[in-house]
């Protein structure tokens, strides 16, 4: 059951930017558990869900000793200047812990708000025992009043045989908000991650380049982002595979837009042992002058390996937008079919919430044309 409820606490203008993020704020019922930090404080965290454990880092440790060896493993924290100030700070974020078998009807959802001009730091661990399965929104936003500040975020995932962790990460930053996620997981025999990336709102830096490691025979990986990037905003973002089992699997799929902003969409692949396979796709479009940079990196290291990749950037072909015209849509109906389709890339378990901010942000830009 829940340790603490704040959701109450939120003003009714702050609910509706969570909401964009596919958080759920007037009623829990359909999550399985929730977790929200605001700056540095936690107002909620608990679990309704047999076999599943919501915690604060703090009390967890307290908890449970062994722990600590989950603890700075997959990320170590002096990988840079980010994860170190996380370590030099007071530990704030989440436990999450899905024992043996473990299946959850709802989603786990948690929230990262940030309600003034401050640095957030915040240590996740979501840990999926053998045969357990999760879906965890992770709602990550500014306030309307929050001018500047930025989120430093370690994640270290660890997904344990024959489990299922999907992750969909959903940012709705302020224009003048720094973020900085450092996320890794480790995937065991059978297991399967799958990590959702969403960013549709103009957000001044991202950067983040997070890493699977497929340890166990069999694991999978998934990776899919949608990204739009509008004047000022500078989005550096990717996803990382190591394939360093037989028979394991990963998949990189990005799609962005920019407005006027800077992409680029890293992605990278590592086939380390046998009978393994990776593909990489990234499609962009430039719908105003800005950055569009796709840096794909296959390595193959042993014999029977099968790695691929394919980048694309462009624009709206204007045969497209005539062929709907010709239909019947005018030209702004047909534009927006044609981008609502390119950013289609089938991101399992998407709120309808954030289905209709992306619907919203199509409908409502200005394409250039």
């Amino acid at each position: 059951m829940s340790e603490m409820n704040g959701f109450d606490s939120i003003s009714t203008e702050d609910k509706e930017r969570l909401a964009l993020t596919g958080i759920q704020t007037d009623s829990l019922e359909g999550r399985a558990g929730s977790f929200l930090l605001v700056n540095d404080h936690v107002l909620h965290a608990g679990s309704n869900a047999e076999g599943v454990e919501v915690m604060m880092i703090e009390k967890a440790l307290e908890k449970y000793a062994w722990l600590s060896s989950y603890f700075w493993n997959v990320v170590p924290k002096d990988k840079d200047e980010y994860t170190q100030y996380v370590a030099d700070h007071p530990q704030r974020g989440y436990v999450i812990i899905a024992r043996k078998g473990a299946k959850t009807t709802f989603p786990l959802q948690s929230c990262m708000f940030l309600a003034g001009d401050t640095i957030q730091t915040v240590h996740n661990i979501v840990i999926a025992e053998e045969g357990a399965e999760i879906h965890l929104i992770a709602g990550c936003a500014s306030s309307m009043k929050t001018k500047e500040g930025a989120h430093y975020g370690i994640n270290e995932i660890y997904v344990g045989k024959d489990a299922k962790v999907t992750s969909t990460m959903i940012h709705t930053w302020g224009e003048e908000i720094e973020v900085f996620p450092r996320t890794a997981s480790i995937v065991e025999e059978g297991g399967t991650f799958i990590s959702n990336y969403v960013c549709m709102k103009p957000t001044k830096m991202v950067q983040m380049y997070p890493t699977a490691h497929l340890r166990g025979k069999g694991a999978v990986a998934r990776f899919s982002s949608v990204i739009v990037a509008g004047p000022g905003s500078h989005i550096d973002a990717g996803s990382r595979a190591i394939l360093e089992a037989p028979e394991t699997s990963a998949e990189l799929i990005t799609r962005a837009i920019t407005n006027g902003g800077t992409i680029i969409s890293r992605g990278a692949i590592t086939g380390e042992a046998p009978q393994t396979k990776g593909h990489i796709e990234c499609r962009g479009l430039i719908l105003r002058d800005g950055i569009m940079h796709a840096i794909p990196e296959i390595d193959g290291r042993v014999v029977d390996v099968e790695l691929s990749h394919e980048a694309a950037v462009g624009k709206i072909a204007r045969d497209e937008i005539e062929y709907l015209m010709a239909r019947g849509l005018s030209e702004e109906e047909a534009t927006a079919t044609i981008i609502r389709g390119f950013l289609d890339v089938r991101i399992e378990g998407l709120p309808d919430a954030l289905q209709k901010q992306i619907d919203d942000a199509i409908d409502s830009a200005d394409h250039g044309f």
